[in-house]
């Protein structure tokens, strides 16, 4: 336990630091967001800094480096894939930067690169036999050999839009991605007794404790595409690699719950030539134009993800 207390320490403290050095920076290149038009309440955050994505996921994978208990292929393939996601969603950013406006990568570039991921974490997943699936709530897992491979691909395209989706709000992403890891690091040791995954998990709580420093409302950064599509690869990887995918319906659930209304709302939309089923998708927009602050908002996606990871943490002992 003292191996991911510290682990989780360290890595708050380098994403502390690099979260002070880096948002001067930011401002000082004009690395400021483009506010969507139609999102009336977030005119006042125009010219916030983003891409401050940069300092938690360096800082947690730097974490990782000095306190993993094994470097091995596994060790690897997480950082990889993560930071591969870190460093497209940077490219996403910039784009937008350059363009200045909230467009950066096609659609098709996006959904292109994550296939392609994707199918690479499901080959290595079969490949290097992590192909058991563990049920959540009971004691039952299934080796699932080939089909491992599809679902990991599904698994990365739900969880990596849902997360970029999520990251709407002021300390929304980030203050449900920590309880999130929390919960996946504890079961990647009861369910797969997986140190080096528990490890990173913990890292990212600590990275993203410290962000959410200066990104709880009123945000003095953005995470933009290069964090919120690191965080869903991370989770994607972690989870598909400790045999936990199933893990992330119910843990996840803010995030399941944040593209279920996106779907609901365009399938309404087109089927009744315009009606609405929220007033605003997705949903935490909703909650926002019934007149819930973006603080009341975070926190209540926080203690529900809180409660999923310490219900699953339960039935698992």
């Amino acid at each position: 336990m003292k191996l991911y207390l510290w682990s989780a320490l360290v890595a708050f403290a380098i994403s502390f630091l690099f979260c002070l050095s880096l948002i001067p920076l930011l401002r000082k290149i004009k690395a400021g967001q483009n506010i969507l038009s139609y999102v009336k309440e977030h005119k006042e955050k125009s010219g916030t800094p983003t891409m401050g994505g940069l300092a938690f996921i360096l800082a947690a994978c730097i974490a990782t480096c000095l306190f993993s208990p094994a470097f091995d292929r596994r060790f690897i393939a997480v950082l990889v894939i993560g930071l591969s996601y870190m460093l497209v969603g940077l490219l996403d950013d910039l784009l937008k930067k350059k363009h200045k406006e909230n467009l950066g990568l096609k659609a098709y570039q996006k959904f292109g690169f994550q296939c392609i991921v994707a199918g690479f974490a499901g080959w290595f997943s079969y490949r290097f036999g992590a192909t058991v699936l563990f049920l959540p709530f009971t004691s039952l897992s299934f080796d699932i050999g080939f089909w491992m491979i599809p679902l990991t691909v599904f698994c990365f395209l739900a969880t990596v839009n849902a997360v970029n989706l999520t990251d709407g709000l002021d300390g929304l992403a980030a203050g449900s991605c920590a309880p999130f890891f929390a919960g996946l690091g504890v079961l990647s040791l009861l369910r797969s007794k997986d140190e080096v995954s528990a490890v990173v998990c913990f890292c990212l709580v600590g990275a993203l404790l410290a962000y959410l420093v200066f990104n709880s409302p009123k945000a003095s950064v953005f995470m933009g595409d290069t964090g919120s599509l690191s965080l869903g690869g991370f989770a994607a990887t972690i989870a598909s690699f400790t045999g936990n995918a199933l893990y992330i319906l119910v843990i996840g659930v803010v995030f399941v719950f944040t593209v279920i209304s996106v779907v609901l709302q365009v399938i309404y939309y087109k089927a009744t030539g315009g009606k609405r089923i929220f007033l605003m998708s997705p949903v935490h927009h909703h909650f926002q134009q019934k007149g819930y602050s973006e603080s009341k908002i975070a926190y209540a996606y926080f203690v529900i993800t809180l409660l999923t990871a310490v219900l699953c943490i339960a039935t698992a002992l």
